[in-house]
């Protein structure tokens, strides 16, 4: 294990950003496993903090696996030969579903406030790890609708092919792990667990804690 939870890769993550602090730089966390990372190294940056939502576009019969993601601004990212394992039919039938998600954690999590305005800004995307980079990927097409000057995708933790791609996306990659065998994001935390939406809610209400 390379992080003991979300707190210490926060941490960790927040030191590589340094050159970011004071420099009136936004973090947006995709929830809900990116917002403690995030919370950290918006906190260490003295940066402004916000929630991008952004939902996996689940397969029907495995939802911990995904054919690609949607923002909240209805950008989608598919993957490359999706028609091939489900029709179209039913790929549009999970976009709605997932659509009717974002749009209760943007009312419960953000309070149903808008995004922050990304225009000309420097944007920091934070997540707990890139498996498939799919959520990633979406978000990224959000930020660059909405105008944003430059891009830094954050993360601890990333498969190396997945990682190679999102450098050529972005204007800066910053990760600290890429493991050989990488396989989820869960396998390099020695405390994994899921977040609930009262967790996120704390966290944007009272903040994290650094050591």
């Amino acid at each position: 294990m390379i992080f003991r939870d979300r707190k210490d890769a926060g941490e960790k993550l927040a030191r590589e950003l340094e050159k970011y602090r004071d420099e009136n730089v936004l973090v947006l966390a995709i929830p809900r496993g990116g917002v403690e990372v995030g919370c950290i190294v918006a906190e260490h940056l003295y940066a402004s903090f916000s929630l991008l939502v952004t939902r996996k576009l689940p397969f029907p019969d495995n939802p911990e696996a995904g054919f690609g993601a949607i923002a909240e601004d209805g950008s989608v990212f598919i993957s490359r030969n999706a028609s091939a394992w489900l029709p179209q039919d039913e790929m549009d039938r999970i976009i709605i579903d997932q659509s009717k998600e974002i749009s209760r954690r943007i009312q419960v999590l953000r309070g149903g406030r808008s995004l922050p305005e990304l225009s000309g800004r420097t944007v920091i995307l934070i997540d707990d790890g890139l498996a498939m980079g799919s959520t990633m990927r979406a978000s990224l097409l959000l930020c660059r609708k909405r105008g944003a000057g430059k891009i830094v995708v954050a993360v601890p933790v990333a498969g190396r092919e997945v990682a190679e791609d999102i450098s050529r996306m972005v204007d800066e990659l910053v990760v600290l792990e890429t493991p050989a065998n990488f396989m989820a994001v869960a396998q390099v935390y020695s405390n994994w667990y899921d977040v609930s939406d009262d967790e996120v809610l704390s966290i944007m209400e009272h903040g994290c804690t650094r050591s």
